[in-house]
């Protein structure tokens, strides 16, 4: 029998709207994960890096990324984790309300796992975040978080 857990996701997100529906999301979803929040892309590192205030933060199963974050834009934070050979095998799916296909190009050319653009209406945000969950927790087989590549 297989023992269920929660899936660690971190959101990496300014925007304290998109913050708090992301938690409705979870929320009104039902979704037993544990969501965690940083506000910038040093913060994702730091938090990944298990570093200063995040030395006990979890190892992710997912990743959520914005791409405008101030201090360090979501592309270079995607960089980073696909470059570090601990970091890379986490799933990252950007989560942003850019369509513009340089960006959809760039953040598959560094490896993002999935591009998804921000739906404007509730309703549909909601959609998005359950369908995000659905596949990564349902469908994809993550790796055990104690196991690196």
């Amino acid at each position: 029998m297989i023992e269920w857990r929660p899936i660690e996701v971190l959101l990496v997100e300014d925007d304290q709207g998109d913050i708090l529906l992301t938690r409705e999301a979870f929320e009104l979803n039902k979704l037993r994960n544990r969501l965690h929040v940083v506000n910038d892309g040093e913060q994702a590192m730091t938090f990944l890096r298990r570093q200063d205030a995040h030395k006990d933060a979890p190892r992710p199963d997912l990743i959520l990324l914005d791409l405008n974050l101030p201090r360090m834009d979501g592309m270079e934070v995607l960089r980073e984790i696909k470059d570090d050979p601990d970091l890379r095998t986490i799933p990252v799916v950007i989560l942003t309300t850019s369509e513009a296909e340089e960006d959809i190009l760039q953040g598959y050319r560094l490896h993002a796992n999935a591009y998804v653009a921000k739906p404007v209406d509730f309703d549909a945000f909601i959609r998005v975040v359950r369908q995000i969950d659905d596949f990564f927790v349902s469908v994809v087989k993550l790796p055990n978080p104690g196991n690196r590549l």
